[in-house]
């Protein structure tokens, strides 16, 4: 699978480009939406899934640093939910998330998400301005199409990450939905 494969089968896949409509209107600056949304989408295509795998939240990201006040992201959580109730949206302004994070200063919305703990996760869809379908991969797709979960290049950085990265593993216990995923733990954290 490549990018335009991978392009092809969201375009295909109704309910995520009405997602991705959806929260284009709200016409945040520097939106995405990522994480699990791409990912899960990838590795249900490359297991051959039937069905969707239900994922706990739509992951909207946007980059504002001028307003980082949370109850922002809340007011645009809930007129995505008054477009689309079924829906569990999370928006989150990447310009304050770095301090929940306790990271360095985030400088857009895609340096947020090449801070993700993995490269199969570090991953973002949104629509341009003639509703094409963009896709920002800092690491590239490789370890998500080769279904490898791996730590991204920051979290391979410090110990107190790397233990961050371990314990999101055991908690998310993806190899038991997506059995053919290939886990690299890091020993010694």
């Amino acid at each position: 699978m490549n990018e335009e494969e991978i392009i092809s089968i969201v375009t295909e896949d109704k309910w995520m480009m009405e997602i991705l409509k959806t929260v284009k209107l709200l016409d945040l600056p520097d939106w995405w939406v990522c994480a699990g949304f791409v990912r899960s989408k990838i590795w249900d295509t490359l297991h051959n899934f039937n069905e969707r795998t239900t994922i706990p939240d739509i992951d909207v990201i946007y980059f504002e640093p001028a307003n980082i006040n949370e109850n922002e992201e809340k007011k645009f959580e809930e007129i995505l939910k008054f477009s689309m109730p079924a829906i569990p949206w999370s928006v989150k302004n990447e310009a304050r998330m770095h301090w929940k994070s306790n990271m360095p200063p985030y400088s857009s919305s895609v340096d947020a998400i090449s801070k993700f703990p993995e490269t199969a996760t570090a991953l973002g869809l949104k629509l341009d301005e003639r509703d094409n379908l963009k896709l920002t991969a800092p690491y590239g797709i490789k370890d998500v199409v080769n279904l490898q979960v791996k730590p991204t290049p920051f979290f391979l950085q410090s110990k107190e990450r790397l233990e961050m990265y371990e314990k999101r593993l055991a908690k998310k216990n993806w190899h038991t939905i997506w059995t053919n995923l290939e886990v690299h733990h890091i020993q010694n954290c």
